[in-house]
């Protein structure tokens, strides 16, 4: 489409190099294309990367026109996404560097080793208490996990069919240990070599794997004008449904970055205890609107001291924090 909405060419092309290649080699001059943010949005970027002068990744959940359409097929998606490019109205998802990309594949592969190791752990509890062995094992080792607990695993006495289930449950857990070990060494190295980790690892809850994966996840934080932007961003903002005077906050939004949020949660409890004034903010807010809710408001509060941090560029200093005296705002306090 030309910049005045008249169709140049139009037509279904395979996800190919070639077949693009040979698509693009028969349109006239330099051209922009924008499709729509999705799985394997990296794959399609990578096949375009040199054969047009300027590509842009919708955000599929603020195109709205389009995710709200009575009538939705590719053929009309593509044509409206074509009419928001020429009049430059596209809402576009940022594009991470491959470096970036590279280093957010690393720490989300180490979360998901973590959650299967997780899971043969309970496996290998359930093993044992349905052969009677749970309660031994719970007053004789304080790890079940550690040196002595797998030497006892090892040598345990169960029936033939058991026994096979045990030991390939404790090769897959020493696999995945072995494979979370070397994550670990290599994400390390971030510390030396990235200044924003050493600065965010300063703030109380984000050590050696939080700090680089809110970082990361995070990449430029001056794509965000404010820490409420930084908080729709990481799902941890409420909803709002605003009619004339009335205003209700409902759940927290859905569109986002799931495992910047879950970072940020996961992070509350060493922080409240780190904290002396993150546990005062925790314990008013629990005290007002209940465990859950006073979590995730905690959450919000790290995630502002993140963006105050990683904004001045310099670290955080325990018990820099200030409230209102109605405490419905919290900041970090300045130099």
């Amino acid at each position: 489409m030309d910049k005045d909405g008249h169709k140049i060419k139009k037509g279904t092309v395979p996800n190919d190099r070639g077949q693009l290649e040979q698509f693009f080699s028969t349109i006239p001059g330099p051209c922009s294309v924008v499709f729509e943010s999705s799985r394997d949005w990296t794959v399609l970027y990578d096949h375009l990367a040199d054969l047009v002068s300027e590509i842009h990744l919708a955000n599929p959940y603020k195109t709205r026109i389009i995710a709200e359409a009575k009538i939705k097929t590719d053929k009309i998606d593509s044509e409206i996404l074509a009419h928001l490019l020429r009049s430059n109205m596209i809402s576009e998802a940022h594009i991470p560097s491959k470096e970036v990309q590279y280093i957010r594949y690393l720490l989300r592969q180490r979360l998901f080793f973590v959650r299967i190791r997780t899971m043969v752990k309970n496996r290998i509890h359930h093993l044992l208490d349905r052969n009677h062995l749970g309660q031994t094992v719970s007053d004789s080792f304080t790890d079940v996990f550690g040196k002595k607990g797998m030497e006892f695993m090892a040598d345990v006495k169960l029936p033939d069919s058991e026994r096979k289930l045990l030991d390939e449950q404790l090769s897959l857990f020493k696999e995945l240990d072995h494979l979370i070990e070397e994550d670990d060494r290599r994400l390390r190295k971030l510390f030396d070599t990235d200044p924003r980790v050493k600065l965010v690892a300063t703030i109380p809850g984000l050590g050696y794997l939080f700090a680089p994966l809110v970082v990361y996840e995070i990449d430029d934080i001056n794509r965000f004008a404010s820490p409420k932007k930084l908080h729709s961003y990481s799902r941890l903002a409420p909803s709002t449904h605003a009619s004339g005077e009335k205003c209700y906050h409902g759940r927290l939004v859905k569109a986002g970055n799931r495992y910047l949020s879950w970072a940020m949660v996961e992070a509350v409890w060493p922080a409240i205890r780190k904290e002396p004034a993150l546990r005062q903010y925790f314990m008013k807010r629990r005290a007002k609107c209940g465990s859950n809710a006073a979590k995730i408001a905690t959450a919000r509060l790290l995630l502002t001291i993140v963006y105050r941090v990683l904004k001045e560029q310099r670290p955080y200093r325990p018990g820099a924090i200030e409230q209102s005296e109605n405490d419905s705002r919290v900041a970090l306090c300045r130099d």
